[in-house]
């Protein structure tokens, strides 16, 4: 019987990707192996992760430790006790939201994810996929510097990107974006729509929109895995996939401007940057008393150890804090997320 009063612990959720890394995340659980593809960690997912050719394969959803019960089931059982009242009134039993670990050993293909607005026209989904990226750490591969590209030019058409797309033309594709080296501590929102790339060598926590939308303009990974049709559009077909973009050109001055954030206490990001989450980074050195407030939260310690209400976590352990619960008590010395679904 689950106790929706206290926080509940959830396994390790791992999804395949097209691209490989995670050799960092699996040092961050005391382990070595090399970069592979599962470059991605997924906390408090009640997503399923979309991989043409392993449809039949469930990957991608947290499950409730030492249960065979999903999250997802969780919720079902109980939303008002998981979720909290107000939240279950505007978004039914959906968390809202979808935090990430990603260690890129290379860059990713050129994509964007739908706004809220395209993605219920176009996907029938209440859910888009504006994200935020905090990076942790980077390495060098191959000798370049970590970066990360994002956000059209001033001046790219829809015409002009739909031309390099049917030519594949990839080097004239990172041109129209701007790129960015990144270091760590960098943040930057990702809004549904913004084009955008991570580079080698990022690694970093993404928090999301609770979807697996990704539309990719480049047939071919950089590592040369060919991208089926299906995982390019989606689903929606290659002339209604450039909908999701915003071509609304900027000067890189201007993306940073507008999209690059600046760490305010604890607040990563916060709602006065999106409504859609909020994320957290507690140092936390001795104890603290969290109160419960009636909403539902996530915990993932990013590294140290202690006690969560007496009892030992260390680093990589993650807690569901269901809406019910009445507080929790940290102790110790560790680095711990904290992060919210959508404002309600």
């Amino acid at each position: 019987m689950i106790d929706f009063k206290k926080p509940i612990k959830l396994d390790k959720a791992a999804a395949w990707r097209s691209y490989k890394g995670g050799s960092l995340i699996a040092r961050l659980h005391g382990e070595e192996r090399a970069d592979d593809h599962f470059p991605e960690e997924w906390i408090l997912s009640t997503v399923q992760a979309r991989n043409s050719g392993r449809e039949h394969i469930v990957e991608g959803l947290s499950m409730v430790s030492g249960s065979d019960r999903s999250l997802r089931d969780l919720l079902h059982e109980n939303p008002v006790a998981a979720l909290g009242q107000r939240h279950v009134a505007r978004f039914g039993e959906s968390l809202g939201v979808l935090l990430k670990l990603l260690d890129s050993a290379e860059r990713l293909t050129i994509q964007v994810h739908p706004s809220r607005q395209k993605a219920r026209e176009l996907f029938d989904s209440a859910f888009g996929k504006t994200e935020c990226w905090h990076i942790i750490d980077s390495r060098e591969i191959d000798g370049e510097k970590p970066c990360i590209y994002f956000g059209f030019k001033e001046g790219i058409t829809r015409e002009r990107w739909k031309q390099v797309f049917d030519e594949q033309d990839i080097p004239a594709m990172l041109d129209c974006l701007h790129k960015f080296e990144v270091k760590t501590g960098d943040t930057f929102l990702i809004e549904g729509g913004i084009p955008h790339a991570i580079g080698p060598g990022c690694f970093l926590v993404e928090i999301q929109e609770p979807t697996d939308y990704t539309i990719r303009t480049e047939r071919v990974t950089p590592k040369g895995i060919a991208v089926a049709d299906e995982m390019c559009h989606q689903g929606i077909g290659f002339e209604k996939m450039f909908d999701c973009f915003e071509y609304d050109g900027m000067t890189a001055e201007e993306v940073l401007r507008r999209q690059g954030l600046k760490k305010r206490g604890r607040t990563v990001v916060g709602y006065e940057d999106t409504e859609m989450f909020a994320l957290e980074m507690i140092d936390l050195d001795g104890e603290e008393h969290f109160e419960g407030d009636g909403r539902f939260c996530g915990l993932y310690v990013l590294g140290g150890e202690g006690t969560l209400d007496g009892a030992p976590v260390r680093t990589c352990d993650q807690f569901f804090v269901p809406a019910a619960c009445e507080g929790f008590t940290l102790a110790g010395s560790m680095k711990v997320l904290r992060f919210y679904g959508p404002k309600e």
